[in-house]
Formats: C-alpha cells, sequence, structure tokens
C-alpha cells in the first residue's frame, strides 16, 4: 500500500491518527418502497484510493452521495472521520466531482476554482491554513497558462481537471469522484488516470472513485469495492496488490489482466 501518511499531513493537519477517513455501519437508503443500499458495513482507511465498481442500479452514485450528506440514511450510520455526514460538510471534510463538470460558464478557469474560497467568505468560513491557492491548483492539475480561459474553450478533459482543482481548493480529507472520466476519449482518460495518482500521492487525500470501467478501477484503486444490485450490497472489497507507481505499461503486465479477469467474472454474479 502506498505510504499516503507522509503527505496527508499536509491535508489541514491530517486525520486524527487511527480514524477512519468514512465508516458506514448497517446503512440503507430507501426511495419510497425501493431499497437502493442495503445495510452496507464498510469502513474507509485514510489517505487510500478506492475505487467502486457494480452492475447499474446497485448505488454506486448514491453511495457517495449517501457519503456526501446529499441524501440521509434510512438506517443505519455513516461518519466521516468521526463526524456526522452534515458536521463533515459543514467542517469542508470532503469534496465532490461529479460525472459533468459544472463549471460556471461565465467565469475562467481561475474563477471556477476560487468560486468555493468566495462562498466561504461571504458566509464568514474561515479557508483552511496552508490551502494552496487557485493559480497552485490549477498547475498541478496541468494547466498553467489556461487560468484565464472560459469553460466553452476547453476541451472536456481540461474542464474536469478545472473541476478537480475546484474540489480540492478547500483541502478536503475526502475527495467523492462520481465517475468523473466516463465521457472521455480513451487517451485522454489514460492521463487523467496517470494525473490523478499524481495528484493523491501529492496530497494525500483518501478518494472514492466510481467507475464501470473494470480496467480504470484496477489501475486507480489500492482496493475495489464491488457492489451487487436488487438491492445494493456490499460484495467484496479486493485488495489490488500492484506496484505503487503505477504507469500506462502495468496494464499489459499479467497480474493486471488476472485482477481485470476476476472482477469481470465477480462483475457477472452479482
Amino acid at each position: 500500500m502506498l505510504a499516503a501518511t507522509e503527505t496527508i499531513a499536509n491535508n489541514a493537519g491530517g486525520p486524527p491518527k487511527g480514524v477512519p477517513a468514512a465508516s458506514l455501519r448497517n446503512a440503507s437508503v430507501r426511495f419510497g418502497t425501493f431499497t437502493a443500499i442495503d445495510r452496507l458495513e464498510l469502513e474507509l482507511e485514510a489517505g487510500s484510493f478506492y475505487t467502486i465498481l457494480g452492475p447499474s442500479g446497485c448505488g454506486k452514485s448514491t453511495l457517495l452521495r449517501l457519503v456526501s450528506d446529499l441524501i440521509p440514511a434510512a438506517t443505519g450510520e455513516v461518519s466521516i472521520f468521526g463526524k456526522t455526514t452534515e458536521e463533515a460538510r459543514l467542517a469542508r471534510e470532503f469534496a465532490f466531482v461529479f460525472q459533468d463538470a459544472t463549471l460556471l460558464p461565465w467565469r475562467s478557469a481561475l474563477k471556477n476554482v476560487e468560486l468555493p474560497l468566495e462562498i466561504g467568505r461571504n458566509r464568514g468560513s474561515d479557508i483552511p491554513a496552508g490551502t494552496r491557492s487557485p493559480r497552485e491548483l490549477l498547475e498541478l492539475v496541468g494547466l498553467k497558462g489556461r487560468e484565464d480561459a472560459l469553460p466553452h474553450e476547453m476541451s472536456g478533459g481540461m474542464r474536469q481537471r478545472v473541476a478537480i482543482a475546484r474540489a480540492l481548493v478547500c483541502q478536503p480529507k475526502l475527495l467523492l469522484m462520481d465517475e468523473p472520466f466516463g465521457a472521455l476519449d480513451e487517451m485522454t482518460r489514460d492521463r487523467l488516470n496517470l494525473q490523478l495518482l499524481d495528484i493523491w500521492r501529492e496530497t494525500g487525500t483518501t478518494i472514492l472513485f466510481v467507475t464501470h470501467s473494470i480496467s480504470e478501477a484496477v489501475f486507480l484503486g489500492q482496493k475495489v469495492i464491488m457492489l451487487e444490485a436488487n438491492p445494493g450490497r456490499l460484495r467484496e472489497v479486493v485488495d489490488i496488490d500492484l506496484p505503487d507507481e503505477r504507469k500506462t505499461k502495468l496494464r499489459d503486465t499479467s497480474q493486471f489482466t488476472q485482477y481485470c479477469g476476476y472482477l469481470r467474472d465477480l462483475l457477472e454474479t452479482c
């Protein structure tokens, strides 16, 4: 497992030692009579990179929304670094990157990244000490020199990188990502996978990443969370024992192929 604990200290002091990034205990989500997630038991280790796989309708996106306090649990408890989801949201313990970049079209890349800071100041919230500046974050995601570009002047991959920089601007300890690269071409997706791993190592942020791609789940994740559908339940958490430094050529190795094959077989039975 990659030792992200050294860099996580930069993240607003880091989480309390030994406290999980997220903990779900008997957590269920219901929409009317439909059970989207059923009695989920899950604990995320701080500083780790988790990917989520599962068939359509298994509750992958619902799980992120549950953790992020966007929807309530019908049963059970959810905590983020020992806080309730509401407390964690108000303390800016986590940030969310959606499938669409959701940038404001009239604001430049830099102004979009600055937006959470402006909202915080307007609400009288303190910005955590040590936070990277919006310009530094744009450089971190590879967009130095594009600070003044408007969303329509950027590619889809660039817009998603702005969204990631915006999510990082308040220095969250947990980053929730709902299939952010799903609409991109394969080459762009591969480049952003590599860049996201660099960002994860640089920041030490715990990442929970939803994807429909088995290959992407194996390439990014230290652990793959497999959900099954009808209702959404935890099937298995698969440890991915691959080299810490992951390069594109890793996908050509027999070990990588074996992990993909195992997850594919598992997915077919979910």
